[in-house]
């Protein structure tokens, strides 16, 4: 059921440029939600809780419903909404959130060798199930993550916390300004076509992603995609 939290912001980090996590709380309550869901988040003060629906924006829930009391979302200032989050949003803001949205993980799909492919802050729904003890259900998973740099993959203490859920977890992080961006035609060649495989990140990057695995007979029920946007 879809709910509205008047929330608190907890912590703010900035670990890079233009990228910021966001650590929120409810002030009432606690957060409901499953791996792979996102929310709407609004930054209007003056919203009530009950008239329209202020201007929002679609975040991926990185934590697990595991960690119930608080949750993170991590995002890159891209145009309007992300620049006024950056500027308004301060540690102790009040903020508006409605959620949860999303059935990614909910979908039924083959567990066992399951690729999880993903692009920069795209790995955020992921990692809210690699957190979580369902992680465990998985046999020899595989992750190919996608950052333009290594000062970008801010995602390595939830990895190794993955790891020790699920320890057959094989994780490929692709550094572009090194080897270069993700090769989905070598990742369909090493995968077999029974497998599931969960796409996040940009939507080009979904899109082209999607029809070069259909192209080497990936069945299109075969594949999910985390797009909301």
């Amino acid at each position: 059921m879809v709910k509205k939290y008047k929330s608190i912001i907890r912590k703010i980090e900035n670990p890079v440029e233009g990228v910021y996590t966001l650590t929120i709380e409810p002030i009432t309550g606690k957060f409901r939600f499953a791996p792979g869901q996102f929310l709407h988040l609004s930054i209007d003060s003056d919203y009530d809780g009950v008239s329209q629906w202020p201007e929002s924006r679609c975040f991926s829930i990185q934590t697990s419903p595991d960690d119930f009391g608080s949750l993170k979302i991590t995002y890159s200032v891209k145009g309007a909404f992300t620049s006024q989050m950056r500027e308004k949003i301060q540690e102790g803001s009040e903020v508006w959130v409605k959620m949860p949205y999303g059935d990614l993980f909910e979908q039924e799909h083959r567990k066992e060798n399951t690729v999880f492919i993903s692009g920069g802050t795209g790995i955020t729904p992921f990692l809210s199930l690699f957190t979580d003890s369902s992680f465990s259900e998985y046999s020899r998973p595989v992750l190919y993550a996608g950052f333009r740099s290594g000062a970008l993959n801010l995602y390595q203490e939830e990895l190794k916390y993955a790891q020790s859920i699920n320890s057959s977890l094989i994780t490929h992080c692709i550094y572009e300004d090194k080897k270069g961006i993700l090769n989905i035609e070598k990742i369909a060649m090493e995968s077999d076509v029974t497998n599931a495989f969960f796409i996040s990140g940009p939507p080009a990057m979904i899109k082209i992603f999607k029809q070069c695995l259909i192209k080497y007979g990936i069945p299109k029920t075969n594949i999910l995609t985390d797009e909301w946007e």
